[in-house]
């Protein structure tokens, strides 16, 4: 036998490094992309693959036929900023940080601790490559929840208020305010830097989370945009919508355009992962922060934003808090399949740190949705319960367990034990039209017993204010009292 030498062997540190050069490859391919794009103040219905009749969303009717649509997902909240902290922190309104909009001045929103667990962390501490384009809404520029503390790259508006104009006169990168002229449309500026970061990431792997603006707040969209569709709601020409930033002749055609122009980002955005040769290798998944707005003239009622459901943003009804979901992923997620896996936000936390091969918050109240998405329903956990909170309008509360739906409202007036517990089965009335707490006193109990559970007393949210001003039990999507400044 031929011996080898010494001068010919291989160094061992150079022969760990190869080896583990190769295996940090094969997990970095094994490992996908992953791309989470949050909607603003979309509804279930704003999206002709959830039944939008007045315009079309092609692009983001793919991630439905060549993924999966999600028939029962709901929003972490019903309004914004709580959204936001149960996706990125992995827990319900029961017991997050954050639980309700809370402004500090000049800009931005109260901070969420330093050391809090969140999922870029989480994904950086894997290897990731993690950067966030659109709206923060959890932490005031330079505070200990600056977006820069969370990802490697934050581009867009910190502030919720500033948001509200889609031509502000800056936005930020990372810790650094950027000048605009105020003639800039901001969404496409922040669409751009999200492109790029895919882009110069493409080995990958990366999470890429984009919370757009759109459709939020003022009905901004540009001319040429806008143009199209005034024909088509010439009825709507003389209404004036204004809510931040420049009024808006014809808001009506003016929404219709901001979600078409999102939807063609959305193809651009696959398109890019096509080009770049990382399609199959990269989860994309869509949804929304809470219901349909009633703000800057926008008409959910006209659009049927809400779809089948009672209720706009706000609400604790269907209509405030189902929110779409669609995933595509070339190879792993079934074309075309759809699934009624009672879901929330709050599960994003556990599903990618499983696909990234990251352990998640221990304190999470998600379920990873991984079985789902890759066809195996018999290894899939199931949800006790959804709960949810909310501490404008008198307060209110609701816990979805099986197909029973039950509301609280009242509870700044009433208390959380007095209050009154309505019961919805949403198998059969999934409109919420029918309370029917009076024959089913055993639900009720059930219902009863989970709101104790779920909710945590918190100093800083209280529930405290004037009584609930809800309308009707019927289907008759009542409208929300003003909102205040998001």
């Amino acid at each position: 036998m031929k011996k080898i030498s010494a001068r010919g062997r291989m160094p061992f540190a150079v022969l760990l490094g190869l080896v583990l050069f190769v295996l940090q490859s094969v997990r970095a391919a094994d490992r996908p992309n992953l791309i989470y794009i949050l909607l603003d103040d979309a509804g279930w219905g704003d999206l002709s693959c959830y039944g939008q009749a007045k315009f079309t969303t092609p692009n983001i009717d793919r991630l439905a036929t060549e993924g999966m649509k999600f028939t029962d997902h709901y929003s972490g909240s019903t309004v914004c900023a709580p959204t936001r902290c149960s996706l990125m922190t992995g827990k319900h309104t029961g017991h997050t940080y954050v639980r309700g909009n809370r402004e500090v001045k000049p800009e931005g929103q109260a901070p969420m601790p330093a050391d809090i667990v969140t999922l870029p962390r989480l994904l950086k501490g894997v290897g990731y490559a993690t950067g966030a384009f659109g709206k923060w809404g959890l932490g005031a520029p330079g505070s200990e929840s600056d977006p820069a503390e969370h990802f490697d790259l934050f581009h867009g508006y910190n502030c919720q208020r500033e948001a509200h104009n889609y031509y502000p006169d800056h936005l930020w990168k990372n810790r650094g305010r950027v000048e605009l002229d105020g003639k800039t449309y901001a969404h496409d500026l922040i669409m751009t830097e999200a492109l790029a970061f895919i882009r110069e990431h493409r080995e990958g792997p990366f999470f890429a989370y984009l919370p757009v603006t759109i459709p939020h707040a003022a009905m901004h969209a540009p001319e040429e945009e806008m143009a199209p569709f005034r024909g088509q709601f010439a009825a709507f020409e003389d209404t004036i919508g204004k809510y931040a930033g420049p009024e808006v002749r014809n808001p009506v055609a003016a929404f219709a355009a901001m979600m078409t122009r999102l939807d063609r980002n959305v193809g651009e955005l696959l398109d890019l992962l096509k080009e770049l040769g990382i399609d199959d290798n990269t989860l994309v998944m869509l949804s929304s922060d809470n219901g349909p707005h009633q703000e800057g003239g926008h008409q959910p009622d006209f659009f049927d934003s809400n779809g089948p459901f009672r209720g706009h943003k706000r609400d604790v009804y269907e209509g405030g808090i189902r929110a779409p979901l669609l995933a595509r992923w070339p190879g792993k997620i079934a074309a075309g399949s759809t699934s009624d896996l009672v879901s929330a936000h709050w599960d994003a936390m556990p599903t990618l740190c499983e696909l990234a091969g990251a352990s998640p918050a221990e304190d999470t109240d998600g379920i990873s949705m991984v079985p789902t998405l890759l066809g195996k329903l018999s290894d899939q956990k199931r949800h006790d319960y959804l709960y949810w909170e909310f501490y404008e309008q008198g307060g209110k509360r609701a816990v979805r367990f099986g197909n029973w739906k039950a509301v609280q409202l009242g509870l700044a007036k009433d208390g959380l034990e007095k209050a009154k517990i309505e019961l919805y089965d949403l198998g059969a009335d999934r409109g919420e039209e029918n309370d029917i707490a009076a024959t089913h006193p055993d639900e009720v109990a059930k219902a009863r017993a989970f709101f104790a559970e779920a909710h945590v007393p918190s100093a800083m949210w209280e529930f405290k204010g004037a009584p609930s001003k809800a309308k009707g039990k019927t289907k008759s999507k009542p409208k929300a009292a003003a909102p205040p400044a998001k």
